[in-house]
């Protein structure tokens, strides 16, 4: 950990991790309850929420092209940041409508920030080819512990002086995010040239990628009832928001345990068995979810299987972009993950969890996302009789 307390590159881009999800881990807690304090209804809230989704369908890729093609992803990050920062200035006591568009242009630009900088971070973690875990653990856990800190600080906060300071608190977090950005070395990456390499339609027509897709498509959708709906979910059960903060914090304390230790064991495993286990888990933490939320002991297990369904599934992830998208198609590779991942599957949890939760109740979404965890595994089943060790 040596690069905590250096002028390291890793250093700034822990910052920028620690700042950036410190922003996320307030504010896509408490963005439905803030809107529901605003009168929202359920299905209002569902599709104002889904627009962050919406926007990762489209965004992501389009400044993954434009950083690729142009190599400048430190001035992109700074611009995002900015233009996400100045419509944060005028939520305050805006309608219902404005709201909506200020939320949809912020969503386009933070919706780029993660794919263009996991892009530049992989190309420090790695070395001749090889993804280096250890290293990139480090540097997420900072985000871990930005998103710990936020999560708890602001459930103790909103319960105790109301949601009206919760616009405050998106100025504030998305003004560190704008100090990381700028902490991050203005080094412009190579562009790169047409050549013989292969083109993104090249990678995705081999089977093992596409069943790669899928599984992380329905894994990830699995988690949108989490993301979306738990909050409000607790919420009905009777948790205050101190106390649903801490159940938020307690998945990301094991989150940061995983990535901080992962180089020690997550070598025992290939892709495969994790991806079964990580599936596998969220079937189960959903399960627990849906039938044991009013336990308090089932949902501190729930949970805790955060540290597999999440962090484990993300190195994987970010493992197999690094070995399969070569370094002129970084930025696309990791945006497609973003779309795949968290764009398509945020607008179907949004809109159709909004929907279940219309007429099913909350509770029913949660079960929803049991069958999605089970359908993923079965993607890994294709995928592992799928994969050709020679392509």
């Amino acid at each position: 950990m040596k690069f905590f307390f250096s002028k390291s590159p890793l250093f700034a881009f822990a910052c920028l991790s620690a700042s950036y999800f410190a922003h996320i881990g307030f504010f896509n807690p408490y963005l439905s309850l803030w809107l529901k304090s605003q009168g929202a209804s359920l299905v209002v809230i569902g599709l104002m929420a889904s627009m962050q989704s919406f926007t990762r369908i489209f965004a992501p890729y389009g400044w993954g092209w434009l950083s690729d093609h142009t190599g400048e992803r430190v001035w992109l990050l700074r611009f995002c940041a900015g233009v996400a920062l100045l419509c944060s200035a005028f939520l305050k006591g805006a309608s219902m409508t404005l709201v909506a568009g200020l939320l949809l242009i912020m969503f386009i630009h933070t919706s780029a920030m993660m794919p263009m900088t996991e892009a530049a971070l992989s190309h420090w973690v790695s070395h001749e080819g090889r993804f280096d875990a250890k290293r990139y653990g480090r540097v997420r856990l900072c985000g871990s512990l930005g998103f710990l800190l936020t999560v708890c600080w602001a459930g103790f906060w909103f319960e105790h002086h109301g949601l009206d300071d919760f616009v405050g608190w998106t100025a504030t977090t998305l003004l560190a995010v704008n100090v990381g950005a700028w902490l991050i070395p203005n080094s412009k990456e190579s562009v790169h040239a047409h050549s013989t390499k292969e083109s993104m339609f090249q990678i995705l027509k081999k089977t093992h990628n596409r069943w790669f897709f899928l599984t992380m498509f329905f894994h990830i959708l699995s988690h949108m009832s989490i993301y979306f709906y738990l909050s409000l979910y607790l919420d009905q059960l009777g948790y205050d928001k101190t106390t649903i903060g801490l159940f938020w914090g307690l998945g990301v304390v094991v989150e940061i345990i995983v990535f901080y230790t992962q180089s020690a064991w997550f070598h025992r495993l290939d892709a495969m068995g994790w991806l079964k286990l990580c599936t596998l888990g969220m079937a189960l933490r959903m399960a627990l979810t849906t039938w044991g939320a009013g336990v308090w002991p089932a949902l501190l297990v729930a949970q805790m299987l955060h540290g597999l369904t999440f962090a484990v599934h993300h190195t994987v992830c970010m493992t197999w972009l690094n070995e399969h998208f070569s370094t002129h198609l970084r930025a696309r590779g990791q945006a497609l993950y973003s779309i795949v991942g968290y764009g398509l599957t945020g607008v179907l949890g949004g809109v159709g969890g909004a929907m279940l939760s219309q007429y099913g109740g909350l509770q029913s979404t949660f079960m929803v996302s049991m069958g999605l965890a089970l359908v993923a595994y079965g993607c890994v089943q294709r995928l592992q009789s799928a994969q050709d060790p020679q392509a």
